[in-house]
């Protein structure tokens, strides 16, 4: 499937806007009383953080390298 540069650069700010949200979300959970009951849900954000800017660098990659966008299923 292909992808034009405008829908990988929507995908790229939706991605930047949801990674935000979910710092926003790890800083609210480690901030409350008692953490640790947290721990999983803190670690859960923290791993879809890491997933979204792997995302988002491999969008960047693909809009700087030009070429077909194509998707492989």
């Amino acid at each position: 499937m292909k992808y034009s540069d405008a829908e990988l650069k929507e995908a790229e700010r939706q991605l930047v806007s949801l990674t935000c949200k979910l710092r926003e979300t790890v800083r609210t959970l480690e901030l409350k009383e008692n953490p640790e009951r947290l721990k999983a849900q803190i670690t859960l954000a923290k791993r879809r953080i890491q997933a979204f800017e792997i995302a988002n660098q491999l969008i960047e990659e693909k809009l700087q390298g030009g070429g077909p966008n194509e998707k492989t299923v």
